[in-house]
């Protein structure tokens, strides 16, 4: 007579034997996952100016640096919260004052309403050239998993709501949290 079932033998593991082994080899998965995760190049990087000029440079570097597989953090202080801010970001300036790549002289840029034509100067070339805009910028940086963070106690400090940045965007984050993800980072910038 036959049976289907086999009849174990001395050499087959034992139930406590074959689980250690699902455990040990579970063990073996996750810490695989776990170097994996580790093996992303990590970006962190610090953006301090809110003005239009500098609200490219962090937002070009961030969904380059995605687009490359980078994990990116962009924490925005002071000035640079207004990047975040979904109003303030569809205004911001560009100081025609103190800088020496403007055509335009230091005397005749500190005349009233500079500050203003040059901004529309350079919104005109934004538009003319089909650079992305700011908005659009961070909609893409967000869809590529770069987390942007703003910074509490300048959130605080400018006496923002957190209901006005973009979706998406991390509010309460501190200085020590910046810190840590720097210190994680392959690649530190301050801009």
């Amino acid at each position: 007579m036959s049976t289907d079932t086999p009849t174990p033998s001395d050499d087959d593991p034992s139930r406590a034997e074959l689980a250690a082994r699902v455990e040990e080899l579970e063990a073996q998965i996750a810490d695989i996952e776990a170097r994996a995760d580790d093996d992303q190049p990590k970006m962190s990087i610090i953006a301090t100016k809110g003005t239009l000029d500098m609200a490219y440079p962090p937002l070009i570097l961030a969904s380059t640096a995605a687009a490359f597989g980078y994990e990116v953090t962009v924490f925005h202080t002071f000035w640079g919260l207004d990047i975040l801010h979904e109003d303030r970001s569809k205004n911001l300036q560009l100081s025609s004052v103190g800088n020496p790549n403007m055509p335009v002289p230091n005397a005749i840029a500190a005349l009233p309403g500079m500050d203003k034509m040059t901004t529309k100067m350079m919104e005109k070339r934004i538009e003319d050239n089909d650079t992305a805009t700011i908005e659009e910028l961070i909609d893409t940086s967000l869809d590529m998993g770069v987390e942007f963070q703003a910074c509490q106690m300048t959130i605080d400090l400018m006496d923002y709501d957190e209901d006005d940045f973009y979706d998406g965007v991390t509010t309460g984050v501190g200085a020590a949290t910046a810190i840590q993800d720097m210190a994680d980072a392959d690649i530190q910038l301050l801009v």
